[in-house]
């Protein structure tokens, strides 16, 4: 996610003809309507405490044990949005979690953002990370100058015990890593990235992270499940069959043969966050997608829905616009990125659940030449959410 740039990655888009998504077909389709106009929630230039807090990833809730809700989904100065109510946020200008730029990639400690948060109390929290070791800035880490060709990626553990005011790692933070190590001639981006939230069946608990894969994993979407989000280890990727992966740290325990897990479709690229609806049960995924020959005509916010987070329909859009997966030049003056759910009306601590209603949350990006710039929006649409027939 460095600065002004496409962060989020285009792990290749899955075509209609895939079996997988063929079969999702018969999934009954979501239909998600928006419902009024965009409200701006943060805007920098006005709210911010310095340069750096800009819209950066999905925006993330939770309600602490005093009541306050806080607000995760800026820059990696980690700063929270913290108010009484959604529509009543205020920046905090003390970073919750700080980057210490560390060049040693075994450290995990070069730039993080919180992309995950998960809380039972309101006082303990878990949060996931995506860490970025930027290989390009720190001298004879990698052969190349460009930031894509020298970014490795993971997965990290991080927690909380004072309501999401300060976090720090654990001893073995890795929930997801490339199995192997970042080295100087990578030449490409790699690992896993942007976890989607945390949310639970009520027995265990989920998330999403994408890849860009490697010799015998394909590039996409994967779905991780644990029965504690408190141990980073306990973490296991889907297979295709069941929930047994472990991408562990391979700076401590390389694995003699590189697992892979299955990927999901429909999605392309990784998925902004998870809500499952009250009374129906149903879970309401939401993404971002640019234009192809296949399932997403239009570039935009796309919406799928699924019984088991595994089998999901095919996509119905949202919000059509230039995403940061389109090319800046052809964009326009703005593109959207970064969607997530969020319902102010949210039963549970984490607003991981949805009604008949809810807010999409999104960032709004100028875009200067062919550069999308840090003039950027955190923006709320209310939308009604319904499953198809």
């Amino acid at each position: 996610m460095a600065r002004w740039r496409w962060h989020w990655i285009v792990c290749g888009m899955l075509a209609l003809a895939s079996p997988r998504l063929a079969a999702a077909a018969g999934l009954p389709s979501p239909e998600v309507h928006l419902a009024g106009p965009a409200q701006a929630v943060f805007v920098p230039a006005r709210d911010g405490c310095d340069g750096s807090d800009v819209p950066d990833t999905p925006a993330r809730a939770f309600r602490r044990a005093d009541g306050q809700v806080v607000l995760f989904g800026l820059h990696y100065t980690n700063h929270p949005l913290v108010g009484p109510r959604l529509d009543q946020l205020k920046l905090s200008c003390r970073s919750a979690l700080l980057a210490h730029e560390n060049p040693d990639p075994a450290a995990y400690d070069d730039r993080s953002w919180i992309a995950a948060t998960w809380t039972r109390d309101g006082r303990s929290v878990d949060a996931l990370v995506h860490h970025e070791y930027q290989a390009n800035q720190h001298p004879g880490r990698c052969r190349f100058s460009e930031y894509m060709k020298c970014w490795f990626n993971t997965v990290l553990a991080v927690r909380s015990t004072d309501g999401g005011a300060t976090f720090a790692k654990t001893a073995a933070p890795v929930v997801a890593s490339a199995p192997f190590p970042q080295t100087e001639q990578q030449g490409r981006h790699r690992g896993f990235f942007n976890p989607s939230n945390i949310v639970s069946d009520g027995t265990f608990f989920y998330m999403m992270s994408s890849t860009t894969g490697w010799d015998g994993q394909e590039g996409g979407v994967c779905l991780f499940r644990t029965r504690d989000p408190d141990d980073p280890a306990a973490w296991r990727a889907y297979d295709g069959t069941s929930f047994t992966v472990r991408f562990g740290d391979p700076y401590r325990t390389p694995p003699h043969v590189p697992p892979h897990c299955q990927t999901i479709a429909p999605f392309p690229a990784p998925v902004g966050s998870l809500s499952r609806q009250r009374g129906s049960g149903i879970w309401f995924a939401v993404f971002q997608a640019a234009k192809d020959a296949g399932v997403f005509p239009v570039s935009g916010l796309y919406a799928a829905t699924s019984h088991d987070l595994l089998h999901w329909s095919l996509p119905r859009l949202i919000l059509a616009g230039a995403t940061n997966y389109d090319d800046p030049c052809h964009a326009g003056a703005r593109m959207i990125a970064y969607p997530s759910l969020i319902d102010p009306a949210a039963q549970g601590r984490n607003f991981d659940d949805v009604g008949a209603t809810a807010d999409l949350y999104f960032a709004s990006m100028a875009v200067a030449g062919c550069s999308i710039t840090g003039d950027r929006v955190l923006m709320r649409q209310p939308v009604m959410l319904k499953v198809g027939p």
